[in-house]
């Protein structure tokens, strides 16, 4: 898999990415990098640091920047969602009826899309 295209941290043999702790030698196919939601798992953490060719240096000081980089997120909280499903805590409520605008133009070519004005 290919560097994700925000790199944040380059070592010798890891990034620190937007997609995570990423190997630079792209032969490995991403076969040992870290999504950004498994960076505190530490299980997968010590699995990925005892690889044999693995400079352990290296990968302590990408996991050091993606974890600030990256805060870990807070665990749901079983009791707000109880709170939640009940109804005692309102959920904003987004009005269906007005679509959100969405702009895809990555790719493609300014030509080739469709073009539009607001009427007044």
């Amino acid at each position: 898999m290919a560097l994700h295209r925000d790199i944040f941290w380059v070592g010798r043999q890891w990034a620190v990415t937007g997609a995570g702790i990423q190997a630079i030698d792209q032969r490995l196919r991403g076969v040992l990098d870290i999504e950004v939601a498994r960076l505190w798992d530490d299980d997968l953490v010590q699995s990925r640091r005892a690889k044999p060719g693995v400079n352990a240096a290296d990968f302590d000081k990408a996991l050091t920047v993606a974890r600030e980089r990256f805060p870990q997120a807070p665990a749901s909280d079983p009791l707000v969602a109880q709170l939640k499903a009940l109804g005692v805590i309102e959920i904003p409520v987004v009005s269906p009826s007005v679509p959100a605008m969405q702009l895809r133009a990555e790719g493609r070519l300014a030509r080739f899309l469709p073009q539009w004005r607001i009427r007044r």
